[in-house]
Parts: C-alpha cells; sequence; structure tokens
C-alpha cells in the first residue's frame, strides 16, 4: 500500500467528531482524489501533512516547538517523505526529529483532529495526532526550532494560535 493510499484509508475510516471536522475529512479524501502527487509538497495546489502533539508522560504538559521559520509555537510536524509508509508513521517520524524524544506512542485511534492552513509553500492539510512521551524523555532543539518548551494545558492559549488551541483540547478530551 502506498503512502497516498494509507492517506486515503485514514480518512475514510476516522468518525470525525463535528461537522467541521467532518467537511474537512471530505475535502482531504477529494484532494487525494484529484492529485496523485497530494502526499507531496511539490503539489502546488496544496499537500497532505502529518504532525503530533507531544504529551508528557502524566499527561498534564504539551511540548511545543517555536517554528523557526515561522516564529509560532506550534506541534511537531511536516511534511511527509518518501520513505514514510503510513501517515501515521510520518506523524511520529515528524515528532521524533523535531522534540528530539525517541520512543514516543500515538495514542490509540488514529488522528486527533484536521486542520487546513496556509502556509509560505502552499496549503497544508494537516493530519494531526498525539502521542505520548516516555518517562525520563529529554527534549533536544532541532534545526527547524528555536525553542522547545513544556507547556501546561492553561499556558497554551497565551503562546498558541487557534489551531494549536483546538488540537490541545481534543486531544484532551481523548485521554
Amino acid at each position: 500500500m502506498s503512502l497516498h493510499q494509507d492517506a486515503a484509508r485514514v480518512l475514510i475510516e476516522w468518525p470525525a467528531p463535528d461537522a467541521a471536522q467532518e467537511r474537512l475529512r471530505r475535502l482531504y479524501g477529494d484532494h487525494l482524489a484529484a492529485y496523485p502527487d497530494g502526499m507531496w509538497k511539490a503539489c502546488g495546489d496544496g499537500h497532505i501533512t502529518a504532525s503530533a502533539l507531544v504529551i508528557d508522560p502524566d499527561r498534564e504538559q504539551v511540548l511545543l516547538t517555536l517554528h523557526r521559520k515561522l516564529r509560532m509555537w506550534l506541534q511537531m510536524g511536516g511534511h511527509c517523505e518518501p520513505d514514510d509508509a503510513t501517515l501515521a508513521g510520518a506523524a511520529l517520524r515528524e515528532a521524533t526529529e523535531e522534540s528530539g524524544i525517541a520512543g514516543l506512542t500515538l495514542l490509540p485511534g488514529g488522528p486527533v483532529r484536521l486542520d487546513r492552513h496556509q502556509t509560505p509553500c502552499a496549503w497544508h492539510l494537516d493530519v494531526q495526532y498525539a502521542a505520548v512521551a516516555p518517562r525520563g524523555a529529554v527534549a533536544a532543539i532541532s534545526d527547524e526550532s528555536l525553542d522547545l518548551r513544556w507547556f501546561g494545558y492553561d499556558e497554551v492559549a497565551d503562546v498558541a494560535d487557534e489551531s494549536v488551541r483546538h488540537l490541545v483540547t481534543r486531544t484532551r478530551a481523548l485521554l
């Protein structure tokens, strides 16, 4: 199964939690049906991306990255790569690379939510997961980040945009 096929399967099987998420789920599916290259950065009309919100083992804080280019506090994530076999694997790879934490575990049940946003390269049709860090994990700043920091749930609203706030709220509901 190709990454494109896996993403289409994930989106078909994902139970959207509300009407707005259902609209995005359908939009993402339509995008994949229309664009054979819809998983890749080279698709100028937008592309599927994968991200993961990293949660501490006690499930009291989230790790955000101060994105080098966008200068915003965000969850870990980004473009899919040719070696990614699954969308969940792409999200886990991105979270591991950007957090420096090995041994992250995705929450069961697939994606947490979807978020479509314009970036300097194109529309990102982001499929957002959540991952729990192992006990004793130490984060390490990657080349894509200016900083990494753990934030309590109540602190996220003061530093992050609406997309991250919604991701945190939805993740907490699933914990």
